[in-house]
């Protein structure tokens, strides 16, 4: 395509449309379709010249124009309290769904890793020496220990935030992540599995893994899911550069990236959760039963909210992408 060619054809366009964009008076209709038609043509105009003969200047000018067009086509939008029920009834369970190949086998591996660390820990005495010295094991282990003390060592309402806002940090690492092929979210999630094996393995030895999970059960349950579902979108998100599917690379991975990005919202709200649960729940006077039950009811209660409103969802066809008309026009590169 001869550049210079296609832009003098089509410069009178650009000039219109800019033109009507600066008008201060209210636009009459015929104005406003014209406007309209406008900026359909210039956004194919932009989308041709980024195939065919990508000028970075011209591409600015063209994009901002396009840009501004489409704020004055569609209008100013403003975000309501229909867009948040709309987000947690619709957008983020139907893209928690939509991942849940991918948290799942997540989940089931790295659970197999800390059964498999406890054990290793709790069987081999070598290992739990290099850990710590005898003492300091002692002193996390026994009754009344640092792993019993660690859930009552704060007020609860200050434990709880200091909790959620790790637990939604971890998560958030484990989505941006994704972007570097999904490789150190595999860390993330190792180090989060070697923790939680390590207390496995040093509370079997002292013969008190019933109290270990009796602490870790309550809020575990529910604060793990929300790190898994988080660590399988980082790794969707890693293999979309890989394998992006029918759509070119870029399309996939902004609409990846935009779900995950709400996904983000969406798991603090859940971590927000596991966390008024572990600074509340786990360290009261209620019978391990019961605290344990109310750990049970929270992960039941995120899989029916997932499986029944975000498996509804996904089938009529959300994916927990931005609306279309928020998203950045795909025309036909055609002249």
């Amino acid at each position: 395509m001869d550049l210079d060619v296609f832009v003098s054809t089509h410069r009178p366009e650009w000039d219109r449309l800019e033109a009507l964009l600066r008008r201060r008076r209210r636009l009459t209709g015929a104005e406003a379709d014209e406007l309209v038609t406008l900026y359909q043509r210039t956004a194919t105009h932009l989308s041709v010249i980024r195939s065919s003969s990508p000028d970075p200047q011209l591409m600015a000018h063209l994009s901002q124009l396009v840009a501004r067009a489409r704020s004055a086509v569609t209008g100013t939008r403003r975000a309501s309290w229909r867009d948040v029920t709309q987000f947690l009834t619709y957008g983020f369970p139907a893209a928690v769904y939509r991942s849940r190949r991918w948290w799942i086998s997540t989940a089931l591996l790295s659970t197999l890793v800390a059964a498999l660390l406890g054990w290793w820990i709790g069987t081999h005495p070598e290992v739990q020496a290099s850990i710590a010295a005898p003492g300091e094991l002692r002193d996390l282990t026994r009754p009344g220990g640092e792993y019993e003390t660690y859930y009552s060592s704060h007020p609860a309402a200050a434990f709880a935030a200091q909790v959620w806002t790790n637990n939604a940090k971890a998560a958030a690492l484990c989505l941006v992540f994704g972007v570097f092929l999904g490789l150190p979210v595999l860390l993330v999630l190792f180090l989060n599995m070697l923790n939680l094996g390590m207390g496995i393995g040093l509370m079997s030895s002292a013969g008190r893994l019933d109290t270990f999970l009796g602490l870790v059960l309550p809020h575990g349950l529910l604060e793990l899911t929300a790190v898994f579902v988080a660590a399988g979108t980082g790794l969707r998100l890693g293999w979309t550069l890989i394998d992006p599917g029918p759509h070119p690379r870029r399309t996939a991975l902004a609409e990846e990236g935009r779900a995950a990005v709400g996904m983000a919202i969406g798991l603090a709200l859940v971590l927000f959760v596991s966390g008024a649960i572990e600074g509340f729940v786990t360290p009261s006077g209620l019978p391990t039963w019961a605290r344990i039950s109310i750990g049970v009811l929270a992960e039941l209660a995120f899989l029916v909210y997932v499986y029944v409103l975000g498996g509804r969802a996904a089938r009529a066809g959300d994916t927990g992408d931005v609306e279309a008309a928020e998203r950045s026009a795909t025309l036909p590169t055609a002249a």
